[in-house]
């Protein structure tokens, strides 16, 4: 079944903290604290897990207020919102704001398949990990730069939209976030409110577990955690977590082609 009680949480920043230092093979979190008219809110981010899973982290910085017009009309708290790609709700493989472009989802698609049949993983080793077209990422982002320095080169910017994932080793998918989040003016974060007291998990990818696991069915489209940073000129930044142990290539129902 899909999340039961998927949502946002909207406020200001409050606190962040990391565990104490891990030991390997553990589980390891960033906790985020929001600020909201009913009380301060918490979120655990999985940013890292035992090295038979993996974890991956992605940063979409080129996003305007007017990208999540559905979100900013709620106040601060938490709001439920329907599986949908008009409430709101998160889609990591179909929401416009976090697609990367055309091409480059082809790449990725192509490469991750092909690197799954060249090289197959054991039984509990990760499966779906940062692939070619993610490594092709310095090159895009020198492009995008180049891009940047010429105006009349503005024209060819959305086509060399490609944000990569990147492997977390914990500490630095936290050091990418912590910047945005002292930044904003308000903070968004999108998963599964706790059934008891204030607080919101599964901040990360919800689809794609596959079908040996114990999370296959929670499965869903629609329903993905992530945290959307918006500052006060506008900009919104989306930080996006999920374990090598998930794919991307979804059906209908959230489940692994």
């Amino acid at each position: 079944m899909a999340l039961p009680n998927y949502g946002v949480a909207i406020g200001t920043l409050h606190d962040f903290t990391r565990d104490p230092i891990h030991d390997f093979g553990q589980w390891y979190h960033g906790h985020l604290f929001l600020q909201t008219p009913v009380g301060v809110y918490q979120a655990a981010l999985d940013v890292d897990a035992p090295g038979s899973v993996g974890v991956a982290y992605r940063l979409v910085d080129d996003l305007r207020s007017t990208d999540i017009a559905a979100l900013r009309v709620h106040p601060d708290g938490f709001h439920p919102l329907l599986s949908s790609p008009t409430s709101g709700a998160l889609d990591y493989v179909r929401s416009p704001l976090l697609r990367n472009r055309l091409w480059f989802e082809w790449l990725a698609t192509v490469t991750g398949r092909a690197h799954r049949v060249i090289a197959p993983h054991p039984p509990g080793s990760p499966m779906f990990g940062p692939d070619l077209a993610d490594s092709a990422a310095g090159s895009v982002q020198r492009l995008r730069r180049l891009i940047g320095s010429h105006q009349g080169l503005d024209w060819a910017r959305p086509y060399l939209r490609f944000f990569p994932w990147i492997a977390s080793d914990g500490d630095n998918a936290l050091d990418v976030l912590l910047p945005h989040l002292e930044a904003a003016s308000r903070i968004y974060v999108f998963g599964q409110s706790f059934t008891t007291g204030l607080g919101v998990h599964d901040v990360h990818l919800n689809q794609g577990d596959p079908p040996n696991s114990q999370w296959y069915p929670s499965n869903g489209t629609w329903q993905d955690g992530a945290v959307l940073c918006e500052r006060p000129d506008g900009q919104v930044v989306a930080w996006q977590i999920k374990f090598n142990t998930q794919t991307l290539d979804t059906d209908a129902a959230g489940h692994p082609r």
